[in-house]
C-alpha cells in the first residue's frame, strides 16, 4: 500500500494524535458524493457521513455539518438553531478553512477549530464512512467516534 496523499496523510495523523486506530482507505474511484463513496463501500447512502461546510453569513466563519447521505440539510432550520444565516460556501473558502477540498473534507483534521452539528440520523448505524480529506479516500467510523472526534452538537437537520 502507498503512501496517502497529503491531505488523507494529515486527517491519519490526526486520528492517531487522538488516539484512534481507524485507518484511512484511499480507492481508485472517486468517492466525492454520497452515492459513490456507499457504491465503493457497499453501503447504504444513510451511512455516509458526508461533511458540508457552510458560511456563517454575520460571523463569516465555518460550519461543518455532517449530514446522512441520505439527507438534505434543511439550512433554515439550522440556522434558527445557531442565530446565523448559512451561505453556500465556495471552494476556495472550504480550502482556505478548512484545508480541504470539497468533495474531501473529513470531520477533523481542519486547519482551525470549526463549530459542527452532527445529523442524528447516523446514530441508527453501527459504521459509518466519512471522507478522509480527498475525493479518492475515506475512512470507517461509529456515530460516537464522530461524535468524540468533532466535539460535534447532535440534531436534526432535516
Amino acid at each position: 500500500m502507498g503512501r496517502l496523499k497529503e491531505s488523507a496523510q494529515r486527517v491519519q495523523e490526526k486520528l492517531q494524535e487522538l488516539g484512534y486506530s481507524n485507518q484511512i482507505l484511499e480507492l481508485e474511484e472517486s468517492t466525492r458524493t454520497a452515492q459513490e463513496a456507499a457504491d465503493a463501500m457497499g453501503c447504504e447512502v444513510a451511512q455516509i457521513a458526508k461533511s458540508i461546510i457552510f458560511r456563517l453569513k454575520h460571523a463569516n466563519k465555518p460550519l461543518l455539518v455532517v449530514a446522512s447521505g441520505a439527507n438534505r440539510v434543511n439550512e433554515k432550520q439550522i440556522a434558527n438553531q445557531i442565530g446565523d444565516k448559512l451561505e453556500k460556501a465556495d471552494a476556495n473558502f472550504v480550502r482556505e478553512r478548512t484545508g480541504f477540498v470539497i468533495g474531501g473534507v473529513a470531520p477533523l483534521g481542519h486547519t482551525e477549530p470549526i463549530l459542527t452539528l452532527i445529523d442524528e440520523d447516523l446514530f441508527q448505524y453501527d459504521e459509518l464512512w466519512a471522507a478522509a480529506g480527498h475525493p479518492k479516500a475515506l475512512f470507517s467510523l461509529t456515530p460516537e467516534e464522530l461524535k468524540k472526534m468533532t466535539s460535534g452538537a447532535v440534531v436534526s437537520i432535516k
